[in-house]
């Protein structure tokens, strides 16, 4: 009875396999485009690791003039802190073809609608994403730094070392671009009815606490990055409130 049922099932277990194979195939051919690009701009960026290394340390010279270099301790530290930072530089700049090769791959199968609102979503979550990393590297971090180095003195001498202050530098770059999605999320979930603006101003003290929490852990406990970051956020829950009520009121006109 087992043996019949199994040799009824292989068949139905073929057909599927040869369903999915055309889709398995293509999404392989994706996720290879995909990698290359990383790789290809990976290595560009490692080209020149070394202006880009200069750029993200510059903040930290203008800081205090106690710090004039960067030091390394452990032999290989110095080519694996340019590698992790090309890597990222060359995640940032594939992203495009990334977002391209996920949209080629589910258009088809997408609506007229829906094919519009992933646009939407694909357009807004990177201009987003670009202002936090923009507002992170230009407003947030100088503060930082200046705060961190007020703590140098005669009988304290700064001494940074290059790996850590550069993955400093890109957790916190990623942590407010990643941040600066929240408004366009709670856009999202108001224009497709999941939840009113109402329900953002009822609960406004619980996603207060929240975005403590969430900035307090993004920043490693920084308390002053935490502050930095908390207070827009603030701002930019407001801002999700006021346009979440703008397309609720909008859809409201459309369904009369």
């Amino acid at each position: 009875m087992a043996k019949h049922q199994l040799q009824s099932t292989i068949p139905v277990i073929e057909r599927s396999l040869e369903f999915f194979r055309p889709h398995h195939l293509e999404l392989r051919r994706r996720l290879i485009t995909v990698f290359v690009s990383v790789i290809a701009c990976t290595g560009v960026a490692y080209i020149f690791a070394e202006q880009i290394a200069a750029l993200f340390i510059s903040p930290l010279f203008a800081a205090s003039p106690l710090v004039y270099k960067l030091v390394y301790t452990n032999l290989p530290e110095a080519f694996l802190a340019y590698i992790k930072l090309a890597l990222l530089i060359g995640i940032i700049a594939s992203m495009p073809v990334t977002l391209y090769q996920l949209w080629i791959f589910v258009a088809p199968g997408l609506r007229k609608d829906e094919k519009k609102l992933a646009a939407t979503i694909v357009f807004w979550g990177t201009v987003l994403f670009s202002g936090g990393a923009c507002f992170a590297f230009f407003v947030v971090l100088p503060k930082m730094l200046v705060y961190f180095m007020s703590y140098a003195g005669d009988g304290l001498e700064p001494l940074p070392k290059l790996g850590l202050y550069l993955t400093f530098v890109a957790r916190t770059i990623l942590a407010f671009g990643l941040s600066f999605q929240i408004p366009f999320l709670m856009v999202m979930a108001a224009k497709a009815n999941f939840v009113q603006a109402a329900y953002f101003r009822k609960k406004r003290a619980y996603f207060y606490m929240a975005i403590v929490v969430l900035s307090f852990l993004l920043t490693a406990g920084d308390f002053m990055a935490t502050i930095l970051m908390a207070f827009p956020l603030f701002l930019l829950y407001e801002a999700g409130i006021f346009l979440s009520a703008l397309f609720n009121r909008k859809n409201r006109n459309t369904a009369s």
